[in-house]
């Protein structure tokens, strides 16, 4: 089955594959995670240390004046919501899960900044749930690839789930360096694709 082949294909060129964002606890993961959305893994990198210098913990980063995360966040995409979310959300996990980063989807949904995707690379990430998250780089090597018609992120997750079953986490992570390193929205590296031969389609995808 061609699934089961790209997804070994996929496992072995990319050995052992995680996040590329740069975190030492669940806190810092769902930090980095928020501020990831429509920036790169590199800038948020490059901004999370002072930030974390700032702001060691759920605590302090709930106690935090919201203009002053903007500073800190200025150089991240949309700092001034994702300020409010950031400290919003703090609250919430000091509130109503006792300080603790929960461990559900439904639980991570509830928080500011937070949606599906996030909530699955969280759990994925930090407490090693057998989920797949789908980011722009998945859904356009999904469809590209032909492994999901689907026209939402939600539908391709669901599906692409169903079709490989276990390994999702890193089958999540070796979508995505695929997809940021070979499979390119523009100019994708054909001639260095070892999935050519499933290639349906060159077209940018994207979620709906």
């Amino acid at each position: 089955m061609s699934a089961n082949t790209i997804k070994a294909r996929l496992l072995t060129h990319f050995a052992n594959p995680t996040t590329e964002l740069e975190y030492q606890n669940p806190y810092e993961l769902i930090v980095a995670v928020l501020l990831s959305a429509q920036c790169t893994d590199q800038r948020v990198n490059a901004t999370t240390p002072a930030f974390f210098a700032k702001y060691p913990s759920i605590a302090s980063l709930a106690r935090a004046d919201i203009a002053e995360v903007q500073e800190c966040i200025k150089s991240i995409s949309y700092p001034n919501s994702k300020a409010k979310h950031l400290v919003k959300m703090a609250n919430q996990v000091l509130e109503n899960f006792h300080g603790q980063i929960p461990q559900t989807q439904a639980e991570l949904k509830s928080l500011a900044g937070i949606g599906q995707k996030s909530a699955n690379v969280i759990l994925s990430v930090a407490f090693g749930a057998n989920l797949l998250a789908v980011d722009t780089h998945v859904f356009r090597v999904a469809h590209r690839l032909g492994l999901s018609t689907a026209k939402s992120a939600e539908q391709t997750e669901a599906d692409l789930s169903a079709l490989f079953v276990n390994d999702l986490s890193s089958l999540h992570h070796a979508l995505i360096l695929f997809g940021r390193r070979i499979c390119k929205a523009i100019n994708p590296k054909c001639s260095a694709c070892f999935l050519q031969e499933f290639c349906v389609s060159r077209a940018n995808f994207k979620p709906r």
